[in-house]
């Protein structure tokens, strides 16, 4: 039978993933330091208000909260023991959210990095991370994740891993990298190496993108990058809510809801075809992303002039490849000072 995405996919020119977890878990109250993963099993109710809060934004698919659920990252609290229960639970409660919507939802599993530096140059082998990723994997086929949704990554390495891991469950999935570092990921990946990744993989993705990273300007240049490779698979575009500042003891998001409305209709005209929000992503913001995307035509691929006019300056002069294409001297001067 074909998966639930696959389905969406034949039958959709766009989809709109949800917003933040943590931002979204912060407001209902998770403290610093504290595992969000825990709060499956503490605190249900919030969970299922997070996801509730996505699907009646208007997401066609919501990601779950285990995406620091694997058992290196639990370590760090001593719960590398409870990786099958809080990754089943995480997808078992999106079930419940999506089997009570009006219309076909995607429960996507997510799963973040290990948070180790893969070999040669750290400690982790192949071996042992495509382990720790199927064990989570695992865990959230279980609870009834429709797709597995692997996310922040910046290694070529940890990518093969877990792609690797989700063939060994049986699972289709998606794969997002963060491109934070002047257009490169953390380990010097561009967009058209990504491209160029996925196609390698013996267990390819359905769809495939960037996340996180700087703010939404940088992260449509890397869609752009994406898209100029010449993929045909459908490319993922989940940017934060505008930039971090650091504000009363917290971080915060600058981008507002208007903002995100434009980045959404942007990142489809850049050819992205699954649109969501990274951190500092609210309800609020999924509302008028989806308004914008449901009644706005779309238009020509923007031009990088364009974007930074709409949705501000890029960090970094280069998208990491080397051409700077026509990104204006006065967003790079502006960045740099």
């Amino acid at each position: 039978m074909t998966d639930a995405l696959s389905r969406m996919l034949e039958t959709r020119d766009w989809l709109m993933a949800d917003g933040a977890t943590g931002t979204n878990l912060f407001n209902m109250g998770l403290s610093s330091g504290e595992a969000p993963e825990f709060w499956n099993t503490d605190e249900p109710d919030k969970i299922r208000a997070l996801y509730r809060g996505a699907v009646e934004a208007g997401s066609d698919i919501f990601l779950t909260n285990s995406f620091g659920g694997n058992a290196a990252r639990l370590k760090l609290h001593d719960a590398q023991g409870r990786v099958g229960e809080l990754n089943r639970i995480a997808a078992e409660l999106g079930r419940e959210v999506a089997e009570a919507a009006d219309r076909p939802v995607v429960v996507a599993g997510s799963i973040g990095p290990t948070g180790e530096i893969m070999q040669p140059m750290g400690p982790l082998s192949h071996a042992a991370a495509v382990e720790i990723f199927h064990e989570q994997a695992e865990a959230l086929k279980a609870g009834g994740a429709d797709v597995l949704w692997v996310e922040t990554i910046s290694a070529a390495e940890e990518l093969k891993a877990a792609a690797e891991a989700c063939k060994l469950a049986d699972m289709p999935w998606c794969g997002t990298m963060s491109f934070d570092t002047a257009g490169r990921t953390m380990m010097g990946m561009t967009s058209a190496d990504l491209v160029e990744l996925v196609e390698k993989l013996s267990w390819k993705p359905l769809a495939f993108g960037a996340n996180c990273g700087v703010g939404a300007s940088d992260l449509l240049r890397t869609v752009l990058g994406f898209a100029a490779a010449g993929t045909e698979r459908p490319i993922i575009a989940k940017g934060n809510a505008g930039i971090p500042k650091y504000m009363d003891g917290h971080i915060h998001y600058d981008g507002t809801p208007d903002l995100m409305a434009d980045y959404a209709v942007l990142a489809r005209d850049c050819g992205a075809t699954i649109i969501g929000g990274c951190c500092g992503t609210t309800p609020e913001h999924l509302r008028a992303m989806r308004a914008a995307l449901e009644t706005r035509p779309r238009g020509p691929r923007p031009s990088l002039d364009e974007i930074a006019q709409r949705l501000g300056g890029f960090s970094s002069a280069s998208d990491g490849t080397g051409d700077t294409g026509d990104t204006p001297e006065r967003h790079r001067r502006r960045r740099r000072s």
